[in-house]
């Protein structure tokens, strides 16, 4: 568990900004560095550079032993595969090469504990300093499994329950049992080293929709009650039409405005208690058009910022290929503002035949992450969409593949743990 600190940065005699050595390490800023600068209204944000590799994100296999009615394989036929030792001894060789140890995090398409070399995996990777994390669907988190994720050394657990009744949640997740998984979390947390901060840390992963949304609060007294320290909710991407109709942010979509927009009103709230007194007339101040700031946090949230460009990531397939992020990992199809469109993957290289550093550093993959940050897409997302929003091969900017203007995690709608 992180806790924030006040650090300061002065000023030279020429008024350039010095950075403390710390700050100036973890963000990757060095001789020449160039950072996206946002100015507002009483401070600027400074960007990490698109240089900088951060953290990785690691599929160590598209195998699942389940099956959820909100998962992308629903509409896809592509190659299964474990990630091999080869591959993975690959991978470990570039994260040592690294100069600062990366954040790692094994999830994807499949479940991770379904590759049996997914532990030592971790243990290998922090004995290099890293930080990681996982992301399960918890079923296979048998004792076994348990004690050899802590003894890895694992930081954080993520287990996804998308509902907080046994129907609910089997509603879902298909062939699995919430009552299992809740046993075997309960065995994990009283297997951990005893502590005023255990680790691993327990966290808890929701993707929200129509079918469940009620069952968020139950989901927050059942994290509490299992020591879990964190949290995420995201919403649903629609791989399918019947799910289209699940999704929960069909108003938000319409309503994203791109600033800075010479037409928009600003509400400023303060903070207050939310309840039965307060929470109809904030709910409608909160879905009222305006640009909402609420005790000095806007509410409106981050358009056209890529999260997996801001950490510095990339991602890479079970198969060895490296990808921008993990859901270029694999081409899929998702509903957008009702119209089917179709995300194809996008490959810089294959971790076999070059390296990861080389990787990372391609002139063409350097300038694909430049043109991210700068987000210079058309707006597919908040669109009525045309023929050139069916794909993510080009938009009517005329922008090289692929095209991320279409793309729920840019707009803060869908989001990884």
């Amino acid at each position: 568990m992180s806790f924030k600190k006040t650090l300061w940065a002065e000023a030279d005699e020429d008024g350039r900004l010095i950075l403390p050595p710390e700050i100036a390490e973890q963000f990757g800023v060095v001789p020449g560095a160039r950072m996206r600068l946002e100015v507002e209204e009483n401070n600027v944000r400074l960007h990490r550079p698109v240089t900088q590799l951060a953290k990785l994100y690691i599929e160590t296999t598209n195998h699942c032993n389940i099956d959820c009615v909100t998962c992308m394989r629903n509409t896809w036929d592509v190659p299964m595969g474990m990630m091999s030792e080869a591959t993975f001894d690959r991978i470990l060789a570039g994260v040592e090469a690294v100069e600062r140890p990366l954040a790692v995090t094994f999830m994807g398409i499949g479940e991770p504990l379904a590759n049996p070399r997914t532990p030592q995996m971790i243990e290998r990777l922090k004995a290099l300093g890293c930080t990681v994390e996982m992301v399960t669907n918890g079923t296979l988190l048998n004792e076994k499994r348990s004690r050899q994720l802590i003894e890895a050394g694992l930081d954080v657990l993520w287990v996804s329950l998308d509902g907080a009744t046994p129907e609910s949640y089997a509603d879902v997740r298909l062939g699995a049992h919430l009552p299992q998984v809740i046993e075997n979390l309960q065995r994990f947390r009283r297997l951990r080293r005893p502590s005023h901060h255990p680790t691993p840390e327990i966290g808890l992963a929701f993707v929200a929709m129509k079918r469940n949304i009620n069952d968020l609060p139950e989901i927050l007294a059942l994290g509490k009650r299992l020591g879990v320290t964190r949290v995420s909710v995201s919403n649903l991407l629609p791989h399918t039409a019947d799910m289209a109709d699940e999704i929960l942010y069909e108003g938000a979509l319409n309503s994203i405005t791109y600033l800075p927009s010479p037409w928009l009103r600003s509400l400023n709230l303060p903070k207050m208690d939310f309840n039965d007194v307060t929470g109809e007339a904030l709910l409608k101040a909160f879905s009222s058009g305006y640009n909402v700031t609420f005790a000095g946090n806007n509410l409106g949230g981050a358009n056209d910022v890529c999260t997996f460009i801001e950490s510095g990531a990339t991602a890479v397939g079970w198969n060895g290929d490296v990808s921008p992020c993990p859901p270029l990992v694999h081409t899929h199809t998702g509903y957008l503002q009702g119209y089917k469109r179709v995300s194809y993957r996008h490959v810089i290289g294959n971790i076999q035949e070059r390296e990861l550093l080389e990787l990372w550093n391609d002139p063409e993959y350097v300038a694909y992450r430049d043109r991210i940050q700068s987000f210079a897409f058309a707006p597919c997302a908040s669109c009525g969409g045309c023929e050139l929003s069916w794909d993510n091969n080009t938009d009517c900017f005329d922008v090289e593949a692929p095209a991320c203007g279409g793309c729920l995690w840019a707009q803060a709608v869908i989001q990884c743990p």
